[in-house]
């Protein structure tokens, strides 16, 4: 506990302060916390604070978590799609060969700090442009209730093939390659099935939450071990438990602790560099570059047969800087091959990056409606499997959310439906999971415009829907989606919290199911029906 007294500046707990504050403020304007937290940031070095080395622990640790945690949900399958490796390599091509005529164009020009610049320190600067901010759009799509969403997993596997590109770049920038004993990693695929029965016998409490650090920061030193991304071992370590039952549960687990420890790096972030007025001009030029970065992933994504609704979210999800560049950015001037104003200027252009696209994707649905006409002109033809139209004909009762909740619902109702029910989700391994179990359940989002397009007949049949999502905003999203669709016919949904229930109410739904509530009521009515034969 010294050590940990020792390496906590007396600061470190009132910048956490601002931190909270800020993000307190922003959310009554309807806008992510860490908008907040990056304005806190920013606030705060422009007032003269500076980071110290436990912001950097907490920052490196949420981004470990984060790494870990999308590890577990990652279907690693999903990346050899070419909605996900095409879309990454076509962008980064295109994307770097935009933003290094723009900066040599400029720089031709004598304009800012632009004029220092070279053709390979263009190209540096180009490339770590490119890449999209990890923590910023995993944020998002939690917030959104959209991370399994197919827009959601096309998102995440285009970031992390952007981090191996990265990973591959550090290597070969940094002069060494990674150890011989990197091979000696492969055994960490067996290995898993020991890993898995460690897991098995951790419970559900504190233990598991424990093996899920041990896990991540293990997964990073063993890597970091052998010359390789820290970062990319968490990830990796995540992967090879995301089979196991317990994996959503762990993800769960660590949560909190994810988002509490990312404050620290948005904090980070707006504490990297003292900025001048130079400095800030020439990253807010480069802020021409966002949305080209966010147009390119919506014509791309749709090209590849994602529909118009999801590849407009998608870009605008990805439509920012990342800290990846920030790396790409320091290792670039401590080689000579740029100036150290750069890593200012990149740290700028990267808060107001994220700034500006969480404003985008506050206002998203009404982006996408403003637009909608013309993107879906230049959707593909042809659908993604899974993605294909829906015929509801027959069908009287509607799941959204084919969970623990949504099954069990689904397996009550199925006696008195006569197989006129059909369940929706947004997940392709609950699907697959219901489908193996004998449910009638297809894959589609509620929340998206585009799910009532594809189904090819009146959903006036329907008698009534279930909303059953984990995400407290995606069922009011659901609920508003299908008013305005012209359904008329009762809406039940769950909630976890009583004040969820008037919320609910007031979006168009008409009973409300407070799980938590009905789960001791049915408790109560078994209790009652023991004592009941007691006393018989």
């Amino acid at each position: 506990m010294e050590s940990l007294d020792i390496s906590i500046d007396y600061r470190d707990p009132a910048w956490i302060a601002v931190a909270f504050l800020s993000g307190l403020a922003v959310r009554q304007i309807s806008l992510p916390p860490m908008v907040g937290f990056l304005i806190a940031g920013f606030v705060l070095h422009l007032l003269g604070a500076e980071d110290g080395p436990f912001l950097r622990a907490v920052a490196d640790m949420g981004v470990t978590l984060l790494l870990f945690t999308i590890g577990l949900k990652l279907r690693v399958n999903t990346l050899f799609r070419p909605e996900i490796w095409a879309t990454t390599t076509i962008h980064m091509a295109l994307s770097v060969g935009f933003a290094l005529s723009f900066i040599l164009t400029l720089g031709w020009a004598g304009f800012l700090l632009f004029s220092e610049v070279n053709f390979g320190s263009a190209l540096i600067a180009a490339f770590a442009l490119s890449f999209s901010s990890t923590v910023f759009a995993v944020k998002i799509l939690e917030d959104r209730g959209s991370l399994m969403s197919r827009y959601g997993q096309a998102a995440i596997g285009i970031l992390i093939m952007q981090d191996i590109a990265a990973v591959v770049f550090l290597a070969f920038s940094s002069g060494k390659l990674p150890s011989l004993w990197t091979f000696a990693l492969l055994a960490l695929i067996p290995a898993r099935h020991l890993l898995a029965s460690i897991m098995d016998r951790t419970g559900h409490g504190e233990l598991l939450a424990i093996f899920g650090f041990s896990m991540a920061l293990g997964g990073a030193s063993l890597f970091e071990l052998v010359g390789m991304k820290g970062d990319l071992g968490a990830l990796a370590v995540g992967v090879l438990l995301s089979h196991h039952a317990k994996a959503k549960q762990l993800s769960n687990n660590l949560m909190t602790f994810k988002d509490v420890f990312l404050v620290g790096f948005f904090l980070t972030i707006g504490l990297t560099g003292l900025p001048t007025w130079e400095t800030a001009a020439t990253a807010l030029v480069l802020m021409i570059l966002i949305p080209v970065k966010a147009v390119l992933f919506v014509i791309l994504l749709q090209r590849f047969r994602v529909r118009a609704h999801g590849a407009a979210f998608g870009g605008l999800v990805l439509g920012n800087d990342s800290e990846f560049g920030l790396i790409v950015v320091a290792i670039a001037i401590g080689t000579g091959w740029l100036q150290p104003e750069w890593l200012t200027v990149v740290a700028i252009s990267l808060c107001a990056s994220l700034i500006l696209s969480s404003f985008f994707n506050v206002y998203a649905n009404s982006i996408y409606n403003r637009f909608h006409s013309g993107l879906t002109r230049l959707e593909s033809p042809r659908r993604l499997p899974g993605d294909e139209d829906i015929d509801l004909g027959g069908h009287r009762f509607l799941i959204f959310g084919m969970g623990r909740v949504g099954r069990a619902a689904y397996d009550e109702m199925r006696e008195h439906a006569r197989g006129m029910i059909v369940g929706i989700d947004l997940d392709e391994a609950q699907v697959e999971r219901n489908l193996k179990e004998g449910r009638n359940v297809v894959l589609g989002d509620a929340t998206n415009p585009e799910f009532w397009s594809r189904l090819i007949t009146p959903h006036q049949e329907i008698e009534m829907i279930l909303v059953a999502t984990p995400n407290h905003s995606t069922n009011i999203e659901a609920a508003n989606r299908m008013r305005e669709r012209g359904y008329k016919g009762p809406i039940v949904s769950t909630a976890l919290y009583p004040d969820q229930e008037q919320e609910l109410h007031d979006n168009g739904v008409d009973e409300v199911f407070n799980i938590y509530e009905e789960a001791g009521s049915g408790a109560a009515k078994r209790m009652r029906a023991l004592l009941g034969g007691q006393e018989t």
